[in-house]
């Protein structure tokens, strides 16, 4: 039954990057995907799947009961998959009232926890927000109780509510589980070292690693071919937004639009996790 392949990360840090590259390197075609049309990613936090597991709607209940069955839906969802698949994930990995984790072991055959400097998080989660500032998401990434649709209109977007918890916390609660087959990957290695960094994520889910489908499948998904289809047919992500979504995937852009002193606030919230994964020098200094 261990048929779900997490694809986790904070928001902003490279998620439908993963996933457009994994849809190319499974067609292996001619031309690129299309970005409307990726290869079948289950959404953790999909109201409409869950609706049809359970059998009544979401909306009925409260964000904690919600929480207390969705153990149970992707155990559900495991059962009747006949292969692995893919189940993208924002929710930081916690554990519902009864102490069971919201993401069944049993159900899960390994995850991808995607980082990303939170520098450079902020600053592509500020121009995603449209309404947020940067120094409200500085705000949102060191609160424990920050969620995405975590409001009391639970049909916004068609989410159920997704806990988050401060940007390290979020890091933490996935690269440290117990006794979970995990592949850490840096958005930076993934702009950096795209080959190497891209076969091992194919590796951990067992699609192929033969260099010329990768770098076929890298060419299809880089991000001046998203921008191109988003222009031209829209991206279809069931959000509506007034800004595009593939908008630099840059790294450093934070050193163009932060100040010294959100950069600062930053480093003093999330020190021992950057220092952890690279993001800062043994002295406190920012990297990339």
């Amino acid at each position: 039954m261990k048929r779900i392949n997490w694809l986790a990360s904070y928001p902003k840090s490279g998620n439908t990057w993963l996933r457009v590259f994994f849809t190319n390197l499974c067609r292996d075609a001619d031309a690129p995907a299309s970005i409307n049309r990726l290869v079948p990613t289950a959404m953790a936090a999909d109201r409409s799947s869950f609706d049809e597991a359970v059998g009544y709607e979401a909306g009925d209940l409260t964000h904690d009961e919600v929480d207390l069955l969705r153990p149970d839906v992707y155990l559900y969802y495991a059962r009747r998959a006949k292969n692995p698949f893919f189940c993208k994930v924002h929710d930081a990995y916690t554990f519902v009232r009864d102490k069971r984790p919201l993401f069944p072991p049993e159900a899960t055959a390994g995850a991808i926890y995607l980082i990303r400097n939170p520098l450079d998080v902020c600053v592509s989660f500020a121009h995603h927000s449209v309404a947020r500032s940067c120094e409200l998401i500085i705000a949102d990434m060191a609160d424990p109780s920050a969620s995405l649709y975590g409001q009391d209109d639970r049909l916004e977007g068609g989410q159920l509510r997704q806990r988050l918890l401060t940007w390290s916390d979020h890091v933490r609660s996935w690269v440290d589980v117990p006794n979970l087959r995990v592949l850490v990957i840096r958005y930076e290695d993934m702009k950096d070292r795209p080959v190497e960094t891209f076969t091992a994520a194919a590796a951990l889910v067992g699609m192929s690693q033969d260099r010329a489908r990768i770098e076929r499948a890298l060419e299809f998904s880089s991000m001046e071919e998203l921008q191109r289809q988003e222009r031209e047919h829209g991206f279809s992500d069931g959000l509506a937004r007034e800004r595009p979504f593939f908008r630099k995937g840059k790294v450093g852009s934070w050193r163009e639009e932060l100040t010294e002193t959100q950069v600062a606030r930053i480093i003093r919230d999330h020190r021992d996790v950057m220092q952890r994964f690279g993001y800062l020098t043994a002295a406190g200094q920012p990297v990339v």
